[in-house]
């Protein structure tokens, strides 16, 4: 137990922020012999997914499929192994998806626009890639007989402010509702929804950490009060991996991971160095949310997890307490939501310290 702000707060359990490095566990063999592909995996995501599926797997091809030809250069010079392929290509353009798309079993789709204060100024572009490119994810996964496909989402598609947040709301619908008109073929679709990655490109940590470098004098705070969630990258990697395994189709895979303060990240990063208040961004949260109340009724909490399930019926009718791991989950109480001030589990500025 401790304290933050006068609050009383629990240690993470072991696994939540205090991950084990990456090794070949004593694992499954579901992505052996198998073809994957990445959308946007060039990112932070993209490669932390492939360094782990390389240690812990013997794919037959890791496809990754994004725009920039600098970045797949530059990630090709990281990875050499004979199973990686590099495909240049957007997500917008649906005939070169379905391409890239030929005889891959996995998809996991991390291509979006993310950045909220941009996608307020510029909200058809964040909507082409965000929503029509998502969509035509599915569509190329249906067309190519796609075993499982699971779709990265954000904290902010949970009751929506800013434009961001709701096209990735749309994505995560349609990614469920992609079971229902799968048919006959064997494509089954989920989506995993976590919140900040400690560390990652274009993060918060980082541009503290340049302005701490730069010799910065104060440093900018939105809100005092605000909060968010925070995983890392590699149990981010292992959610996405272990939700293959878990998922039926249709679930929304959401993880118990801690909260802090926005104000204890700015003293953990930069101690000594003043915080300016400079106020809330266009379509920012004080704190974000993964597990709205209005979906208690369909949330289902597992022990390090929760799943919130179709809200619409699908022909199979999949009882979502047990999953495909066998692994059982309880309804959660009424009028029940995970969000980032209601947190029960809280990360310390030493514990942040540790991971970076």
């Amino acid at each position: 137990m401790g304290t933050l702000n006068n609050v009383t707060v629990r240690q993470p359990p072991i696994g939540i922020m205090q991950a084990p490095p990456l090794e070949k566990p004593v694992i499954d063999h579901t992505l052996d012999d198998q073809s994957i592909l990445i959308t946007g995996g060039t990112g932070s995501f993209g490669k932390a997914c492939v360094r782990t599926i390389l240690e812990r797997y013997n794919p037959k091809k890791i496809i990754i499929y994004s725009r920039d030809e600098l970045k797949q250069y530059e990630m090709a010079q990281e990875f050499t192994d004979p199973a990686m392929r590099f495909f240049i290509g957007d997500v917008r353009d649906a005939d070169r998806l379905k391409l890239a798309m030929r005889g891959v079993d996995y998809v996991i789709h991390a291509a979006a626009l993310k950045h909220v204060p941009a996608a307020e100024y510029n909200p058809m572009e964040c909507i082409k890639t965000n929503i029509n490119g998502g969509n035509n994810v599915i569509d190329a996964a249906l067309d190519a007989n796609v075993k499982k496909v699971v779709a990265l989402s954000t904290d902010k598609a949970a009751n929506p402010i800013n434009l961001y947040g709701a096209t990735k709301l749309a994505s995560d619908k349609l990614f469920v509702a992609a079971n229902n008109i799968a048919g006959d073929r064997p494509t089954r679709f989920s989506v995993v929804r976590y919140g900040n990655v400690v560390g990652s490109r274009g993060s918060v940590v980082p541009f503290f950490q340049k302005l701490v470098r730069e010799g910065a004098t104060e440093i900018p705070v939105t809100d005092d009060r605000m909060t968010r969630f925070w995983i890392t990258l590699s149990q981010g990697v292992d959610l996405v991996l272990k939700s293959f395994e878990r998922m039926q189709g249709g679930e929304i895979y959401v993880p118990k991971i801690p909260s802090m303060r926005m104000t204890e990240l700015a003293k953990a990063i930069a101690p000594g160095i003043p915080h300016k208040i400079v106020g809330i961004r266009p379509g920012e949260k004080l704190h974000e949310m993964m597990c709205p109340a209005d979906d208690y009724h369909l949330t289902l909490e597992f022990a390090d997890h929760y799943v919130i399930s179709p809200s619409i019926s699908f022909s199979t009718n999949q009882d979502f307490t047990i999953n495909a791991l066998g692994e059982t989950g309880k309804p959660v109480p009424e009028g029940f939501q995970y969000s980032s001030d209601r947190n029960t589990e809280w990360i310390t500025a030493e514990q942040l310290l540790q991971l970076l």
